[in-house]
């Protein structure tokens, strides 16, 4: 096949391709967001990456799930079906924390719920299955990456299969997927059968036999880790040791219809392969067919990517397991290109919304050793604890910040990804300090210190409170000298593992210290693929396998869910009964140490007006009534 290059943006429907004059497409790529085309969005990047390499993608956009003839109507493809579920896990896309199901859904026009389907990467597979029954069924993106082995899942609080078996699929793509959706379309192209192609770097296949995987470390079984909670608690602590281009092993966990094979992870892109995706001719906009808004572009149009990967290591985090712990970065001049682009555009302000990744300011990989010998098996890079190799430098974002500012028509550069402040103050220099707060944010800067006691800090692989405690401090002297009034916003989670009641009224007081109302709490939500998500389930930290409390009852969530915001007077009761629980009856009162005010004012109501007084009768109506009720009587 003579292949060329594809600049336009991916075709929507059958009647698109009708008028573009398009008789097949290589790739049909079912997708549970709508088409933006942006390299925010995952479909975007990799229809753009496989229309690089000449091949031609149409894109099924939230198709309706119930019809198997819309996975018919853009023709069958000559290679495969790619399938997402989007941007967002599906089941986290429509529900709280607290299982509740979402109204909204900022990756659908007017955004509106309802869609996608839950589950929607086995619902949209099945239907291709279905639809074209010997076609090749490629998965991604970040509901499959993320449930590429057996796994806990919150939604149904049971272990599931791999979610490659329960959506019948023929291969699994987790982490970044530009190099394997590239080697597995040549692989296709050149005639090899799709069960044949095993060696893809980034992928996960099925076998029915563990000695065609001979060199492969052998899991704990589904039915092992579905009947015993410590075997999970093993099988995850060896799928996460092994999350390494460099020294990770191929892994094989037996299902009950066979064997899951995952091949280890991809080497993150070269900063020249990473400029080169970033290149590409995305309009950066919406499809054109679109008639309404779609809220998820907002926050994004006028942002650019400048890394992916994260070395913070945080426990309720899924980014180790999807995009790696070690950092890829962009060029300046790529990044450049991208800002002087942008202010092309007619709805550009002059104002770039974010320039980051999972981490801001995260520009290179924690350790040269990395680069050469993986990332360590068994430590942290920075968290609770700081590893000694960290290397530590801002030298080269601060270069890219300025460079930034001194594009015309760029008025202010914002940085509105995570900021490490604990990254922040190992920095012998004060010189990205001082740019944060001079030009980069504007009256406040929000952080994730996500609590306060020390305990719950080490369970999250978070920074002990004590650096979060200097770091206020740097900040406020940094604005003092600067002539700046601005604020820190803390980012603070309720009932992670870990957490007693002793810790959230800990962290309550230290709340009502620091002034500080949250409008808002962010209670634990345990998604597939983080180490928080395993000691939820199994009770057991899988570092060290030791036990760990965890706050799962409804009762106990609400009373630390309540103590965070505890100047509600919605949630003085259950602050009372949290205290009494925790024997701190000496925080209910009225001193100044107190969190909530004594029982007696309990019928005051949520909006905090005074108790209403009993209404008193006038003495001369009153007579009146008693002459009127005299009256009745002697009238029988």
């Amino acid at each position: 096949m003579n292949r060329k290059p594809i600049n336009r943006i991916p075709p929507l429907s059958a009647q698109e391709m009708k008028a573009r004059g398009i008789d097949g497409l290589d790739f049909v790529y079912i997708s549970g967001d709508a088409y933006i085309d942006h390299p925010s969005f995952g479909t975007a990047i990799i229809a753009r990456v496989l229309q690089s390499r000449g091949y031609s993608v149409g894109i099924l956009a939230q198709p309706d799930w119930h019809d198997v003839e819309v996975f018919r109507s853009m023709g069958k493809p000559r290679l495969g079906f790619l399938v997402s579920a989007g941007n967002l896990d599906s089941m986290v896309d429509h529900y709280t924390a607290a299982k509740h199901r979402r109204s909204d859904d900022a990756y659908t026009p007017g955004g509106r719920a309802g869609k996608r389907p839950d589950r929607a990467v086995i619902v949209y597979a099945n239907r291709c299955r279905e639809a074209f029954p010997h076609v090749p069924v490629l998965i991604g993106g970040i509901e499959a990456s993320l449930r590429r082995f057996a796994h806990y899942d919150y939604w149904d609080d049971r272990v599931r299969h791999s979610i490659l078996y329960d959506a019948g699929a023929d291969i699994l793509m987790y982490g970044m997927g530009e190099r394997s959706v590239v080697a597995i379309a040549d692989a296709l192209d050149a005639g090899v059968p799709v069960h044949e192609i095993r060696d893809v770097p980034g992928t996960c296949f099925r076998v029915n036999d563990p000695g065609e995987v001979p060199d492969a470390v052998l899991l704990p079984s589904y039915t092992e880790v579905a009947g015993d909670k410590r075997r999970y608690a093993e099988a995850f602590k060896l799928q996460f040791e092994e999350q390494d281009a460099i020294r990770g092993h191929r892994l094989i966990q037996a299902h009950e219809k066979g064997y899951l094979v995952q091949n280890p992870p991809q080497a993150p892109l070269s900063t020249e392969e990473m400029d080169a995706v970033y290149a590409l001719p995305f309009t950066r906009r919406p499809h054109p067919s679109y008639k309404e808004p779609i809220p998820a572009i907002d926050e994004v149009k006028f942002s650019i990517t400048s890394c992916r990967g994260c070395f913070g290591g945080c426990n309720f985090c899924a980014l180790t397991f999807h995009q790696g712990r070690v950092i890829s970065a962009r060029s300046h001049e790529s990044i450049l290109k991208e800002a002087r682009e942008m202010t092309k555009d007619p709805e550009f302000k002059g104002f770039i919304h974010d320039v980051g990744g999972p981490t801001a300011n995260f520009r290179k990989p924690a350790c040269h050793k990395q680069l050469k010998s993986g990332v360590c098996k068994n430590r942290s890079c920075i968290g609770y604890e700081r590893c000694q190799n960290l290397e530590v430098s801002h030298e080269d974002y601060v270069a890219l910040l300025k460079k930034l500012r001194a594009v015309p028509g760029v008025k202010k550069v914002f940085i509105r990804s995570g900021v490490r402040f604990d990254y922040l103050l190992y920095d012998k220099s004060d010189a990205f300090l001082r740019e944060l707060c001079e030009h980069h944010i504007s009256g406040q800067l929000k952080i994730a210190p996500e609590h306060i006691a020390d305990r719950t800090l080490y369970y999250m692989n978070k920074t002990p409170h004590a650096l979060y405690e200097e770091f206020i401090k740097r900040y406020e002297r940094m604005n003092a000298r600067l002539g700046k009034k601005q604020f820190v916003v803390p980012y603070l989670m309720s009932s992670h593992p870990g957490c007693t009641l002793s810790d959230a009224i800990e962290l309550a007081q230290y709340l009502k210290k620091i002034g500080h109302r949250p409008q808002q709490v962010q209670d634990f939500y345990p998604t597939p693929g983080t180490v928080s998500t395993c000691m939820y389930h199994t009770g057991l930290d899988p570092r060290t396998m030791q036990p760990v409390f965890v706050p799962k009852s409804p009762q106990e969530k609400a009373m630390q869910r309540a103590l965070m915001q505890f100047f509600l007077p919605a949630n003085f009761s259950t602050v009372r009964k949290a205290l009494k629980l925790a024997n701190r009856e000496d925080l209910i009162g009225t001193g100044k140490n107190a969190l909530v005010p004594p029982e007696r004012t309990r019928e005051m109501s949520a909006q905090g007006t005074k108790p209403q007084r009993k209404r008193e009768i006038p003495p001369k109506k009153e007579k009146q009534a008693k002459k009127s009720v005299d009256k009745r009587r002697r009238n029988g």
